[in-house]
């Protein structure tokens, strides 16, 4: 009887028997048939007197793939593009064009008869036509703002203000109406303006370019003071566009400064003194940014003052009592280049207290 691994024939004709089996050990089950890596050689493998015996693999190329190479020229081509359009771009933001000079005139106004004055500068205030102007920065009052075509509400109001800080830094600061400050009034222009600006001051000169008078009001110190702070303003500001890239406001103000001799105590006679101021601001984007502007024009009419005297460094008023001295303005020479017109007017007696 066969053991009970043995097939139901019995041990096959010659071959081991029963526990003797030697082969046992390297019969393979079904898993192991199952997961074996089977190849068949193909016909023409098989006629190769030296065919091998496992088909080789491709040999890996290195370097980009097309897949890589079609991606690199197809971002090379993207950022070639936008570099194309931002330089081609029609908004883009235009080149800063250089501000134009300064060009100022400053009128001095003579007075028909004395300078009319009294020791309280109120009194003066309130029977003059000033009577009704409000004090120091109030005076200088904002519009109403509104968009331009090219120009944001809050733009507006930016240029607005920055005319008004330049008003009052170059109108009612103490110090630069003694003739001590410049610096308040130069942080305020356009970089491109300060060699105008710096020059005036450095050198004089009354051919309309370069008169400090044209930048701010200041008076000369060895001569006057100031009676009373509160200085007396009213006038007015209108924006509006220069062209699609610059703003435009235009300053009209009345300053009214009530002064003494100096070094005459309180009960010296003050008068008054009067500078209208028409100026012109130019405001393109990078002004709005940096809070600054472009100062274009400067027109100046102040009075009383004598014709003869010079007006271009400083204001030098005629005080109480005092009257203009004979003669007109400097002469005019009309061959000369580069110089201004000499101007003077007539202060109306209107213009004056009814003291």
């Amino acid at each position: 009887m066969g053991e009970p691994g043995d097939p139901p024939e019995g041990t096959p004709e010659g071959a081991p028997a029963g526990g003797d089996d030697e082969y046992r050990s390297v019969v393979f089950d079904e898993s192991f048939v199952r997961a074996a890596r089977l190849q068949e050689f193909s016909a023409q493998e098989r006629i190769a007197d030296h065919a091998p015996a496992v088909r080789r693999r491709q040999p890996i190329h290195r370097g980009l793939s097309r897949q890589a190479l079609i991606l690199v020229l197809l971002i090379a081509v993207a950022f070639g593009t936008a570099i194309y359009m931002g330089v081609r771009h029609p908004y883009q933001t235009p080149v800063a064009q250089p501000p134009e000079p300064l060009r100022m005139t400053v009128i001095p106004l003579a007075p028909q008869t004395a300078v009319p004055g009294a020791a309280s500068a109120e009194d003066l205030y309130a029977n003059s036509p000033a009577a009704q102007f409000r004090v120091g920065a109030d005076g200088i009052t904002l519009p109403a703002s509104r968009r331009t075509a090219h120009f944001s509400d809050s733009q507006v109001v930016t240029a607005l203000t920055t005319a008004k800080d330049y008003l009052v830094e170059s109108s009612l600061d103490p110090q630069v109406l003694t003739g001590d400050a410049t610096r308040p009034v130069r942080i305020l222009l356009d970089p491109q303006q300060l060699d105008q600006f710096d020059q005036s001051f450095a050198r004089p000169t009354a051919d309309g370019r370069h008169a400090p008078t044209g930048w701010l009001v200041r008076f000369d110190a060895t001569r006057v003071r100031l009676a009373d702070p509160k200085i007396r303003v009213q006038g007015s500001l209108q924006a509006a566009e220069f062209d699609s890239n610059t703003l435009e406001i235009i300053a009209d103000h009345t300053f009214v400064y009530a002064l003494r001799p100096t070094g005459a105590d309180e009960q010296a006679d003050a008068s008054l003194f009067t500078v209208r101021r028409e100026l012109h601001f130019r405001f393109d984007l990078d002004d709005l940014r940096m809070h600054q502007t472009e100062l274009v024009v400067s027109y100046v009419q102040a009075g009383p003052l004598a014709c003869s005297e010079d007006s271009v460094n400083q204001l030098r008023p005629l005080l109480a009592g005092q009257t203009a001295k004979a003669g007109g303005p400097a002469g005019t020479d009309p061959y000369a280049t580069g110089s201004a017109t000499a101007l003077c007017g007539s202060l109306a007696t209107s213009a004056q207290p009814k003291i």
